[in-house]
């Protein structure tokens, strides 16, 4: 039988199921009663593991949710198709399929062969938890033009993936760089 949660115990970056569906909360922000006998509340930011929407929520302290049968694996990327993005389970060898809908926007920072943590919920994918940081390749960079060089001026480079960032104009086509999977900022050279 899974754990109980109360409203009250989830925390950021915690998973729960709610109506049989696994979530992960991004933000939470309790609010307490200034009144006798009011209920504490608790606004939930929290994203639906299996469509990817992301939406707000409040519940009352005492609502309960149940721990849910979600399992990471380390997998490496394989290859996309229009299928979909396979992946190699790295202990039983399986391997995984995500839709492009599972995948959202995380092609964008995969090269074939990287590892990341695959999610399972009762046994089947439904997507992936990239690392906080990916090293990449700049294919494309425009050159930087002598005397751009007051203040924080930046270029557009397309890195291997076909994502494009702005970098710094010290950097050069096949330089490895690292960028933030979150905000798709660049993070440095690798």
């Amino acid at each position: 039988m899974a754990s109980v949660i109360e409203a009250i115990e989830v925390k950021r970056k915690m998973y729960f199921e709610m109506e049989n569906t696994p979530f992960y909360c991004m933000d939470v922000e309790v609010s307490t009663p200034t009144a006798r006998g009011g209920q504490t509340l608790v606004r939930l930011k929290m994203r639906n593991l299996l469509t990817r929407a992301v939406f707000d929520k409040t519940f009352k302290a005492g609502e309960k949710f149940t721990e849910p049968d979600l399992e990471t694996v380390e997998a490496s990327y394989l290859y996309s198709d229009s299928e979909g993005s396979y992946f190699l389970d790295q202990e039983s060898f399986d391997t995984h399929r995500l839709t492009p809908q599972m995948m959202g926007e995380g092609l964008e920072f995969l090269v074939e062969g990287v590892i990341i943590q695959l999610h399972k919920y009762n046994g089947n994918p439904i997507g992936l938890d990239l690392p906080e940081k990916v090293e990449l390749t700049v294919t494309y960079t425009e050159p930087g033009a002598r005397g751009n060089t007051s203040g924080n001026v930046t270029k557009l480079a397309r890195l291997e993936t076909g994502l494009e960032i702005q970098a710094p104009l010290y950097i050069q086509e096949g330089e490895r760089v690292k960028v933030y999977t979150e905000t798709r900022e660049f993070a440095g050279r690798a």
